[in-house]
């Protein structure tokens, strides 16, 4: 009989009698004495089962419950130590998640009950938080409104009508689009919708929402294998059906790390005889990749297409303009 079906024959017998002595205990459950405490002792400060020892009536009994307090229940649903830590560090990432704090007061409930379900053995909940954690970067600020009326009109399925920052215009548009999902991508929320005013999908980044009104309007569906076609077959989170391979050569040095890493479902890697590794990458608008390629400095190489190459080649020299060409060379002390 594991830990589970000992705290669920405890129940029973407490239920079933006015009292149980713990020679029953014993009898019943197969295991120590020390084990059968612990049980107690668990099911009291973690499950806050009313337990008592009864010293007139030589047993342990369920004490009475306070009025306007109800009965207290076992979960219906169990998890081992080590599930347990696994979400406790979901918890982490729900935290980190959490859009301003919209969920934070949906999600409490349940991570105080994870915390009461921790094993004794195995470490608080404080000790797990303490010992884990989930760094995020580059998590741009967003209007917690904004993000509550788009997942309305997404859930809803009600067209939206924004008023949305273009960065790279520099300028306001107004649109009304079509919700179809919420995306949350390297740190921050996206909206995949299908875009009236240009009559194709966009994705939208919530920050640069200004104002956001839910339409009477119903939504226009658009199939989640078009979603996937358009929005997901390329690298990143920019959209568009033409599709191009980048080839990207990384030093020997790099190799072991890339070579490790999903930069896309649809990617293929190899590597050459001298311990270089070569990544292929389908991508339809170079923004987001050349801004990962150029993280890498001269551990990469772009090989193909000419396009990409010439932009990455670009890039680098205005970087370079940036310093000062005449700070090229070492400095003299």
């Amino acid at each position: 009989m594991d830990r589970t079906e000992r705290f669920y024959k405890i129940d029973q017998l407490l239920s079933e009698r006015r009292v149980v002595p713990f020679s029953l205990l014993a009898e019943k459950l197969g295991v120590s004495r020390a084990t059968i405490k612990r049980d107690l002792e668990y099911m009291r400060n973690r499950l806050n089962a009313p337990i008592l020892w009864d010293r007139e009536a030589g047993g342990y009994r369920f004490s009475q419950p306070e009025q306007g307090v109800g009965r207290y229940e076992l979960p219906g649903l169990w998890f081992s130590p080590a599930e347990i830590h696994a979400l406790m560090t979901m918890q982490q990432l729900l935290t980190n998640l959490d859009a301003g704090g919209l969920l934070g007061p949906h999600i409490q409930p349940l991570l105080a009950r994870l915390a009461g379900l921790m094993g004794t053995e195995c470490g608080s909940a404080e000790e797990v938080r303490k010992r884990i954690r989930i760094i995020g970067v580059g998590a741009r600020t967003m209007l917690l409104d904004h993000f509550a009326v788009v997942a309305n009109a997404l859930l809803r399925r009600k067209q939206l009508q924004l008023t949305y920052y273009v960065r790279s215009r520099d300028e306001i548009t107004t649109r009304t689009v079509s919700p179809q999902r919420l995306i949350h991508y390297r740190e921050n929320w996206y909206l995949d919708a299908w875009c009236h005013v240009r009559d194709e999908l966009r994705s939208f980044s919530i920050d640069a929402v200004r104002t956001a009104e839910v339409q009477e309007t119903v939504a226009r569906d658009v199939p989640e294998s078009t979603l996937d076609a358009v929005l997901g077959s390329g690298y990143g989170i920019f959209s568009g059906r033409k599709i191009q391979w980048a080839r990207l050569r990384f030093s020997v040095g790099r190799a072991p790390w890339v070579s490790r890493e999903n930069w896309h479902p649809k990617q293929k890697g190899s590597f050459d005889a001298e311990g270089r590794y070569i990544l292929e990458v389908p991508y339809s608008d170079h923004r987001e990749l050349l801004m990962d390629i150029l993280k890498f400095g001269r551990d990469v190489e772009v090989l193909a297409p000419p396009a990409l190459r010439e932009q990455t080649i670009q890039s680098l020299a205005a970087a370079l303009d940036a310093y000062g060409r005449d700070d090229r060379s070492p400095r003299k002390k």
